[in-house]
């Protein structure tokens, strides 16, 4: 039967269309094409970023010509182009993301290892910031016009444009160092003291966490509120909602149960991407903060460059991406049966 006698393609109960396992499968499609074209490009970029891993990795050291040419061959540098994108290929696709230049250990025991440290940071400013953004949206898009709209919307505007490098470096001076008669209350970098134990390194650890979760928060958040709000703009009008007024419930009500669910549906794809964040971390804040996270390790790896490396970790932010976009397209026709029509 069809919803509403509509000449929509057929809806089954609970509104998720007979259609959707053809949606599905086309967007598990896009996801592999897409997930193909990251690992060729991840292969091909950073094969023209200046600077040989060799001489980097050897400078300071007496090396031979010889030792050189050794060093490349070890590595695989001195094969052609085609032969060292088929074996990176090859390797990728098995799971075996090679061996690192500089750390001389598997690119996947090196991800591991700083996975954990990214995914407490940035899972704790995502969780934070999409709450507060969502919440602080819905009032200001309720309120339009009025001063807490104005407020919040011009916060979120200077925050958004703000480089997050550049407001991490202002806490850091402010709050980190301290800046006259304010004292330094927070570590400026590392994750803990070394030195603790127990409920004494939760605290240490929370205690480090503050500025560069702080400078995420702050970024991520007005994002989220510019989007959440305009979505619930665009509903404050809407038939439905003068219906539900006029039956009598209060303006809170009207606001909690009816508009902003319909408000979230542009929002999932944003949240999902947020989701992303939380494996893709933030190299800029995680190098100004000297996190030891994924983003940090990047930097790193970047410096020599560590091919391997930064081929890996561009494969595992990139695919973090795809995968919540992915989750986000087979989780929005539950939300609204008309996408997979």
């Amino acid at each position: 039967m069809t919803a509403g006698g509509s000449t929509g393609s057929p809806v089954v109960r609970g509104g998720v269309p007979r259609a959707y396992p053809r949606y599905a499968a086309g967007r598990l499609g896009g996801a592999a094409v897409s997930l193909l074209a990251v690992l060729v490009t991840g292969f091909f970029l950073f094969r023209i970023i200046p600077g040989d891993p060799v001489k980097v990795l050897t400078q300071g050291t007496p090396t031979t010509a010889e030792e050189l040419a050794s060093l490349r061959r070890q590595f695989g540098l001195d094969q052609p182009l085609w032969r060292q994108f088929t074996e990176y290929a090859g390797q990728a696709l098995t799971g075996d993301l090679g061996m690192s230049y500089q750390f001389r250990a598997p690119v996947g025991e090196l991800i591991a290892q700083r996975l954990p440290a990214t995914l407490l940071l940035t899972g704790v400013a995502v969780v934070l910031y999409s709450a507060l953004g969502l919440w602080l949206g819905a009032r200001s898009a309720w309120r339009h016009g009025g001063r807490a709209d104005r407020v919040h919307t011009g916060i979120a505007l200077v925050l958004w444009s703000v480089p997050s490098f550049w407001l991490g470096l202002l806490l850091i001076v402010v709050l980190g160092v301290g800046a006259g008669p304010v004292p330094g209350l927070f570590p400026t970098g590392g994750m803990e003291s070394g030195d603790t134990a127990g409920a004494a390194r939760v605290v240490d650890v929370a205690h480090h966490m503050v500025l560069p979760v702080l400078t995420l928060v702050a970024v991520g958040y007005a994002q989220t509120l510019l989007v959440m709000r305009s979505s619930l703009l665009d509903e404050r009008g809407a038939d439905y909602l003068t219906t539900a007024r006029a039956k009598g419930l209060r303006d809170a009500v009207v606001r909690r149960r009816h508009a902003v669910p319909n408000a979230l549906l542009p929002t999932v794809t944003m949240v999902f991407i947020n989701l992303g964040h939380v494996a893709a971390g933030s190299i800029l804040v995680e190098t100004v903060f000297s996190w030891p996270g994924l983003g940090g390790l990047f930097y790193q790896a970047l410096r020599v460059p560590d091919l391997p490396l930064v081929q890996g970790l561009f494969m595992v932010f990139a695919g973090a991406m795809i995968l919540m976009n992915l989750l986000a397209d087979l989780v929005y026709p539950f939300l609204d049966p008309r996408v997979a029509r």
